[in-house]
Order: C-alpha cells, then structure tokens, then sequence
C-alpha cells in the first residue's frame, strides 16, 4: 500500500480467527442453509429493516385434536398465510395426494425457530403451504430451494416486496434456487447482476408451479 510521502506500509491482515480476540463474540449470527433435506422443513425469506435474512419454517404433525398450532412469535398477518395454506391444502386433497380428512386426530404444528425476532407480512403463505404439504406426504424437501410469496385460497402466489432484500439473504446462505411470484418477474430487472449471480429464480403463479422444484422428484399428483 503506498504512503502519502512516497513509501510503502506493509498491509496489516487478521486472520478470522483473531476476530472474537478483538472485537469480542458476535452479537448477531446470520443462520446459514440446512445441509440436508428434510421433511416439514422449508427456507423462506423475510424482509427486516437491516435487510433480508433467511427464515426456516417446520411443520411437524403430532396426534392430538384437530387444530393449527401457531409458534415462533408471528404476526396475524403470518398467522392468516398460515391458515389460508391449509385451507386450501384441504380444499386439493385429492389432486395433492391427501387423503380425504388427513388431519382428522392430528395437530399440525407450525414453528418458526427465530422466535427472538417478530415477524409478519404477507409474504409466507408459499412456504407455509410447502412445508405443511411435505410434512403430510412425509416427502423431504430440497435444503438449496428457498421462496418467498403469498398464497390465497385457490392456491394462487401474490406478489411481495423487498425482492432485492430478499435474494441478498437466499445468495448470502449458499441457496441455488428462488422461488418468487410471477408478478415479481418485472422487478428483476432492476436487481443488481451480482445479487443474483449464482441463483436460478423461478416465477410461479400457482403452487402447483412451485413443486416440481421443491421436492427432488416432481410428486405424482
């Protein structure tokens, strides 16, 4: 590196592991992708006011009365996602692959781990209906997908905001694929190339758009 008077200062390195030495633990940790796929375990993504981050859903099924059991401090907006994709989940049993009453004596348990960070908006209801749909079928689903997208009753993806946001996040933790809303489509052009350098974004307009990509084979429906 050269000096203001001509000469030359060697440039001072640290390595990373010096880092907690200096400047102390971490006080926020970013959590990177799952390596391994899982059944009820989908990555979305969320906007926050310091950018985008990536934000594991599970859903697990556990016997008990017939009800949706809500946790991870959500909003109510996230909570009317949530109930909107099992509606229409049971709605499309039988075309999904669903038995007829399949959560009859069943409770279906969504959590969402980052209980320590408040979350809502209308922007979980893809990743909501695809967890839950993977929980039932006991299908696993690829840990290098994540989305983002709102779901309504007839199964259809609505548009969401922070897009740019939101694929920083999906590159940022190793993701491969976006899922996004069709209507989005348009607002990839004004996304900076490096910010989606390395990830394949796919529009979808209905849910069933979204599956071939979720799961490792498409499901026979």
């Amino acid at each position: 590196a050269a000096r203001a008077d001509g000469g030359s200062a060697a440039a001072l390195t640290v390595e990373a592991v010096r880092l907690d030495d200096l400047l102390g633990v971490a006080k926020y940790r970013d959590r990177n992708r799952r390596r391994d796929d899982r059944v009820g375990s989908v990555n979305g993504l969320a906007w926050t006011p310091v950018g985008g981050k990536l934000l594991h859903i599970d859903v697990t099924l556990v016997p008990g009365t017939e009800k949706l059991t809500l946790t991870g401090q959500l909003g109510e907006v996230m909570r009317e996602s949530a109930q909107a994709a099992l509606t229409y989940l049971r709605s499309q049993a039988e075309a999904l692959g669903l038995p007829v009453g399949f959560s009859k004596d069943r409770e279906l348990h969504v959590h969402i781990p980052e209980g320590a960070i408040p979350k809502d908006g209308p922007s979980a209801g893809l990743t909501m209906a695809v967890a839950m749909l993977s929980a039932l079928r006991d299908r696993p689903v690829r840990h290098d997908v994540a989305m983002t997208g709102e779901i309504t009753l007839r199964g259809e993806i609505l548009p969401i905001g922070g897009l740019n946001e939101k694929l920083l996040a999906a590159q940022r933790a190793g993701i491969t694929t976006v899922l996004i809303p069709k209507d989005n489509e348009l607002d990839l052009r004004d996304i900076p190339a490096k910010t989606m350098a390395g990830l394949t974004i796919v529009p979808v307009d209905h849910l069933d758009e979204a599956l071939p990509h979720v799961f490792r084979e498409e499901p026979v429906l």
